[in-house]
């Protein structure tokens, strides 16, 4: 009896182990406290966890006071999706703009800041850096997350953000293996197939991947997509022969697997959370991701026993839940330890950086995003040469609806940052409802003889947008177009300015622009 009641708890605690939920609140709650008392070895923090990165440290400190080894993870990419500056917007570009620059000093200088950001809050897993190629253009959840559709680039700039920011004690967790950009399906809607053969997934997808575990990658995020050359049955996250046969086997990696979210659609609408979990430990996954948009305590409850139960009835076997709970344990206490070794706080943004512009030098101790920002940016003049306002502007943001990992919380445009530099700047957001007639009435109208700022996000991907945007030319040819998506379509208006991004960064560099004060101007 004695035995049996130790394996038990063994069994529980395992089971907690490889758990990453999720909560609400800015303060840990009564029940997650408890729960990494009993075993629970990690916790994943979104935007509603976080106000201030005074207010994230003490969160921090109180899951680290019940336990000092618990792992803090968060989905930070800086860009389009962050979680540090949900309010206000990333103080860093994200990848498509670092790829465009094509600088890995650059990208590992930003990674390096970025982490030294996160520690210094107490976090010490980022789910990041996404090492997908964006190498289908109508891909509606990858985009300017990738560094780009260029194999090579993406690998070389997926190294340098991994060795960023573990340099700074903070673990990388590259995603979303085996490669989530040949898709058009949103896996957090729906379940995205990718029909390549095994030569191109070799020669395309996997590079980064490769080179990625190379750098000492802490952690893998697979992802939920069905490849059929690998697995015709099961989605990446669920697959043994992905999971174990390719990415454990072939590609010799012995760091952290972790799951993307759970809670998908991909997963939770055709397995459930409970079996799928199950599936992926058994597959070869170490920890479950789920929290994005189930944060409760019966949730936990659910799959703990749900891998207990599996383990019980034969299904899992114990000793890959016992592995799986292990690599947990071991990247805590890397983390742990690496707290210690990492960078004095502000050593990070003491590197030097080069120059916004050509010739101008190196800039020591400059606000490395912002500089990532404006160096990223690329500016097409029309066929006059572009005068900048003297007057504020209107801005016409045309929004798409934003994908669920970018969320619809976080603001973007150059409306904000423009109205610094042009006081009584003002905006309006629009979409393809209205049709395009009414919606180019409505700016102009609105407009009167100021000068139009048309602010666009993957202006490829919408015809809405696409048509609302001639219509605005045709109408007013001194229109300014600012492009914070994917920069693909051919350029438009007396300035056609590519942000590649939409960090808060981003548009101020594009603010500038506008405004005449930088470069390409």
């Amino acid at each position: 009896m004695t035995t049996l009641v130790r394996s038990t708890d063994t069994l529980t605690r395992d089971a907690l182990a490889v758990l990453q939920p999720g909560f609400l609140g800015t303060t840990a709650p009564d029940w997650l406290l408890r729960r990494i008392g009993e075993g629970l070895s990690a916790v994943g923090l979104f935007g509603r966890n976080i106000v201030s990165p005074g207010q994230l440290a003490a969160l921090t400190a109180q899951l680290r006071a019940e336990r000092d080894d618990v792992l803090v993870a968060i989905d930070e990419e800086g860009g389009d999706v962050t979680r540090l500056e949900v309010r206000t917007g990333s103080s860093f570009p994200g990848n498509c703009a670092l790829g465009s620059v094509d600088d890995t000093e650059l990208t590992r200088a930003v990674a390096r800041e970025l982490g030294r950001r996160l520690a210094e809050c107490g976090v010490d897993l980022n789910w990041a850096p996404s090492a997908d190629i964006n190498s289908n253009p109508d891909n509606p959840v990858i985009g300017v997350r990738s560094f780009g559709a260029d194999t090579a680039l993406a690998a070389r700039h997926t190294v340098a953000y991994v060795e960023g920011l573990q340099s700074a004690g903070v673990a990388a967790c590259t995603k979303h293996f085996p490669g989530h950009g040949d898709t058009n399906v949103d896996s957090h809607h729906a379940l995205p197939r990718i029909d390549v053969d095994l030569d191109t997934l070799h020669a395309r997808e996997l590079v980064p991947f490769r080179a990625a575990i190379a750098a000492g990658s802490k952690a893998v995020m697979s992802a939920h997509i069905l490849l059929p050359a690998l697995d015709p049955n099961r989605p990446a996250t669920l697959s043994p022969q992905i999971l174990t046969g390719l990415l454990r086997e072939e590609l010799g990696y012995q760091g952290l697997i972790v799951t993307d979210g759970m809670e998908m659609q991909a997963i939770s609408a055709v397995y459930g959370i409970e079996r799928g979990s199950v599936l992926a430990i058994a597959a070869g996954a170490d920890a479950i991701c789920v929290g994005g948009g189930l944060a409760d305590e019966a949730t936990v409850l659910r799959l703990r026993d749900a891998l207990v139960a599996a383990v019980r009835d034969g299904e899992l076997p114990e000793e890959r839940l016992a592995d799986a709970a292990a690599r947990v344990r071991a990247l805590a206490d890397w983390t742990r330890r690496a707290r210690g070794a990492a960078a004095e706080p502000g050593a990070a943004s003491q590197v030097e950086v080069p120059p916004a512009r050509p010739g101008g030098g190196t800039v020591p101790g400059t606000d490395i995003g912002l500089v990532a920002a404006r160096r990223a940016v690329k500016v097409t003049a029309g066929t006059r040469p572009y005068i900048p306002p003297t007057s504020a502007p209107y801005v016409a943001a045309f929004t798409p609806v934003a994908n669920i990992a970018v969320g619809d919380e976080t603001p973007w445009g150059v409306a904000a940052e423009l109205a610094v530099l042009l006081p009584g700047t003002t905006s309006d957001t629009y979409s393809g409802e209205a049709g395009t007639s009414p919606l180019l009435a409505h700016v102009l109208g609105v407009a009167g003889d100021r000068r139009i700022v048309a602010v666009v996000r993957d202006v490829h991907r919408h015809p809405w947008m696409a048509d609302a945007l001639d219509a605005l030319i045709a109408a007013r040819p001194d229109t300014v177009v600012v492009e914070m998506g994917v920069d693909r379509a051919e350029p438009r208006g007396a300035l056609h300015i590519a942000t590649h991004g939409a960090a808060r960064v981003c548009g101020r560099a594009a603010a500038e622009v506008i405004a005449g004060k930088g470069a390409g101007t």
